[in-house]
């Protein structure tokens, strides 16, 4: 059994496959099913464990959820993986578990895919959380795509390099950011980081996961041309306090895409890895918008 169905019978959650669109996908929940639900989005290069900590802060009132996004992990490859293509999967997952009253959060690689979700869907939320992540074609992107100490962008793009120097040694790699962009990296647990390394062990995995910086020309284009297009669904923008950039260029680059109600706030200490370096302030913040 991997270590990622450890993890989740030792807390208490439920591991199960979906079929969407004829792809599986691994989710794994916790809570009651009939209270509202909160769908959770990872992004590179973890899995559904990067919010274990905060489902588990949060079972209490709402019914969790945190999938292992397409190709990742427990999740079968899908045709595409721009992040509309992703938001279409992500919808099939509220469909199939019957999902209502839905706050998606999506960290890093998740929050470009719920802001793709908000345009594809705009009536399909309650409300949606984005957290330290830039949006393609959503200012600062222009910025931040000239940012020189971001280079793991354009390396990740080049067809078939990353995965050719990285296969075999993805522990290394991915040692490197959690060390390198978390304010406190021994928060991500030993347990953590082999069930990411494990996660992305695959030749496959390991290309989706790539495949994302890939596909973001495409996600460019797509959040350009849904620019002015107003969405009323609340969203509150998270950033660590110890992430690059200030928060309020975020939100003014939310609010000129056509996002008419959006929040913001910076979470104290930490870096990158909010939700597992600082786990109860993320859910005291989801409690205190959700309600």
């Amino acid at each position: 059994m991997k270590s990622v169905d450890k993890l989740s019978e030792q807390s208490g959650f439920h591991s199960q496959q979906l079929s969407i669109e004829g792809t599986a996908i691994h989710a794994v929940t916790a809570g009651q099913n009939d209270n509202p639900a909160i769908l959770f989005l990872h992004g590179f290069p973890q899995n559904w464990m990067a919010f274990r900590n905060v489902m588990t802060g949060l079972a209490g009132q709402f019914y969790v959820v945190a999938i292992d996004l397409p190709g990742i992990g427990e999740s079968e490859k899908i045709p595409a993986n721009d992040t509309r293509t992703i938001a279409r999967y992500v919808k099939g997952v509220i469909a199939e578990l019957g999902l209502t009253k839905v706050t998606l959060v999506g960290h890093d690689l998740g929050g470009m895919v719920t802001y793709a979700f908000l345009r594809a869907y705009p009536n399909d939320l309650s409300k949606a959380v984005i957290m330290n992540v830039v949006v393609p074609g959503v200012e600062p992107w222009s910025q931040v795509k000239k940012n020189p100490h971001i280079w793991h962008f354009p390396f990740h793009s080049i067809p078939d390099l990353p995965e050719a120097l990285v296969m075999g040694k993805q522990r290394i790699y991915f040692d490197y950011f959690f060390t390198t962009i978390a304010a406190k990296p021994d928060k991500i647990e030993e347990q953590a980081r082999n069930a990411y390394a494990e996660a992305y062990s695959s030749y496959d995995a390991l290309h989706t996961g790539f495949e994302w910086y890939r596909a973001f020309g495409q996600d460019e284009k797509d959040n350009v041309a849904a620019k002015g297009e107003p969405v009323q669904t609340p969203l509150l923008y998270l950033r660590g306090e110890r992430e690059y950039g200030k928060i309020d260029d975020y939100l003014t680059g939310f609010r000129e895409s056509g996002l008419t109600n959006v929040s913001g706030q910076v979470i104290p200490g930490s870096g990158h890895y909010a939700p597992e370096e600082a786990s109860e302030e993320v859910v005291n913040i989801l409690l205190s918008f959700i309600r």
